[in-house]
C-alpha cells in the first residue's frame, strides 16, 4: 500500500505560506506591470517616477543607447543560436569586452548571458578539495548558492568586519591550499561599501585570492564610475576576479568577469558558465556597448548620481528616516519599524505615482524591513522629495493614508 504523501501542488503550497504569503494575500505589491502603471497615473494626471529600478545613469531611454540596440538587431537578427565557443561570436562580442576591460584597467573580460550565473559558475569552478571561501555574511544569493555547491570549505565572516576577517585568515589559511574572499563592491540592500585598501592588504598578506562582486559599483563609485577601485585610488589589477552584470549601469542583461588576460583565455575554453551558454544576443550586446560608450562621454551622469544619492540620504535622515549604513551612492534604504508599516509605506508611494516595491521577507533580516530606493542621475529634487515626505509620513505616523490596509493586514497577520 502506497503512503499517504501530499500532493506536489500541497507542498508547494506549504513551503510559500513559509515562505511569508500571508503578507502579500490582501496586497501585493510586486511583479507590478510598470508601463501598464505609468500609463494609469498619466491619465490620471499623476507623474509616475520609479526608484525600483538600477538605471543608475538614466540610459535606458538613451536614443544612442537604443540606437545602437536596433543597429545590432538588424544588422545580425535577434540571436546568436548557440555557444560563442562552439557557434562562433560575433565581431561585436570581443570589441566590446576589450573596451569594457580597458575602461575598467583590467586585463581582459569575458561576459556571459546571466549576471546570477556569473557567480554561480565560476566560484564552483575555481575551488576544490582542500580549499577555502571566505565570503561577507551579506553578500548576494548567488554568491553563497556558488559557494555552496562545491567541495571545498565555505565560512562567512561578519559583515564589512575585516577583523572577523582577519582572526579567521589566521586561524584557518594553513588548513587549506587555495583561499578566496569574496565581497561586494556595493552592498545593494544597505548602501555602503567594504574597506578595500585594507581587504587588499590582508589578501595579501595571508596569501589569500580576492573576488569583488563589482554588480552595483560599476557606473556608480568613483569619479568616472569604474567602481571601487577608482572609488578607492586601488590598481584594479591587484584584485583577482571582478565580476560585473550588465543589467545595471549598463542598461542590458548578462554578466561579466574581469581578471588577467591569461586567466580569461583559459575561462574562455573551460567555465561551464560560459562553455554551455549561448552568447550575448546581437541587441543585448549592442545595448551594452552602446551604454559604455555613453558613460565614456558622459561622466558628469555619474557626478549626477553622485549628488542625488547624497541628497536622497541627507534629506532623509534630516526628516528622522533610518537610511543605515548608506553611503550615499546608488542605493539609500529606508528601514520601517515593521513588515506591515513598510507594505504600508511601498503602497501609499504608489498611490501618489512613485513605485518602490517593499523588501520584508526576502533578503534582509526580518527585524530590518526597508524600502530600497534605487537613485539614479535623472531624478528630480522634486521627485525625491515628494518620496522622502510620503514614507516620513507614515513612518512617523502623521498621515492617514494606508489605515484601511493597516487594518487589513494586522487581520491577516494576527498581529
Amino acid at each position: 500500500m502506497k503512503p499517504d504523501r501530499p500532493s506536489f501542488s500541497v507542498v508547494a503550497e506549504r513551503r510559500f505560506r513559509l515562505a511569508g504569503k500571508a503578507i502579500i494575500e490582501q496586497h501585493n505589491p510586486y511583479f507590478l506591470p510598470v508601463d501598464q502603471q505609468r500609463e494609469i497615473c498619466e491619465r490620471n494626471g499623476i507623474p509616475f517616477v520609479s526608484f525600483a529600478h538600477y538605471d543608475y545613469l538614466g540610459l535606458s531611454t538613451h536614443p544612442d543607447v537604443i540606437g545602437a540596440a536596433s543597429t545590432e538587431l538588424h544588422r545580425l537578427g535577434t540571436g546568436v543560436g548557440a555557444s560563442r565557443l562552439v557557434g562562433g561570436e560575433r565581431v561585436g562580442h570581443r570589441v566590446f569586452e576589450r573596451e569594457l576591460a580597458d575602461f575598467l584597467g583590467v586585463g581582459d573580460v569575458m561576459s556571459l548571458v546571466s549576471g546570477y550565473l556569473v557567480n554561480v559558475s565560476l566560484i564552483n569552478f575555481l575551488m576544490g578539495p582542500r580549499d577555502l571561501v571566505l565570503i561577507d555574511e551579506l553578500a548576494h544569493n548567488s554568491i553563497f548558492v556558488g559557494a555552496k555547491n562545491g567541495r571545498y570549505d565555505h565560512r562567512v565572516f561578519n559583515h564589512n568586519d575585516l577583523d572577523d576577517l582577519e582572526r579567521q585568515l589566521e586561524e584557518l589559511r594553513g588548513q587549506y591550499r587555495n583561499v578566496l574572499i569574496v565581497v561586494e563592491g556595493l552592498y545593494s540592500m544597505d548602501g555602503d561599501i567594504p574597506d578595500l585598501p585594507r581587504l587588499v592588504a590582508l589578501k595579501e598578506a595571508h596569501d589569500a585570492w580576492l573576488m569583488v562582486d563589482e554588480a552595483h559599483s560599476y557606473g556608480v563609485l568613483g569619479a568616472t564610475g569604474r567602481g571601487l577601485c577608482e572609488h578607492f585610488d586601488i590598481d584594479p589589477r591587484r584584485i583577482e576576479l571582478t565580476v560585473g552584470t550588465l543589467s545595471k549601469s549598463f542598461v542590458s542583461s548578462g554578466g561579466f568577469i574581469c581578471a588577467e588576460q591569461g586567466v580569461i583565455d583559459w575561462l574562455r575554453f573551460t567555465l561551464p558558465g560560459f562553455v554551455y551558454s549561448v552568447g550575448l544576443s546581437p541587441a543585448t550586446l549592442g545595448s551594452a556597448h552602446g551604454a559604455l560608450n555613453q558613460l565614456k562621454a558622459e561622466p558628469q551622469r555619474v557626478a549626477r548620481l553622485h549628488d542625488n544619492s547624497e541628497y536622497f540620504r541627507d534629506h532623509a535622515r534630516s526628516m528622522g528616516l533610518n537610511t543605515g549604513p548608506a553611503i550615499g551612492r546608488g542605493v539609500v534604504p529606508i528601514l520601517f519599524s515593521s513588515p506591515m508599516q513598510t507594505m504600508i509605506a511601498s503602497q501609499t508611494l504608489l498611490e501618489h505615482g512613485i513605485y518602490a516595491p517593499p523588501i520584508v521577507q526576502i533578503g534582509v533580516p526580518k527585524d530590518q524591513p526597508r524600502i530600497r530606493f534605487f537613485l539614479s542621475a535623472e531624478h528630480t529634487r522634486e521627485q525625491m522629495d515628494k518620496a522622502i515626505a510620503i514614507a516620513a509620513e507614515v513612518a512617523h505616523g502623521t498621515g492617514s493614508a494606508g489605515a484601511g490596509l493597516l487594518a487589513q493586514q494586522q487581520a491577516v497577520v494576527g498581529a
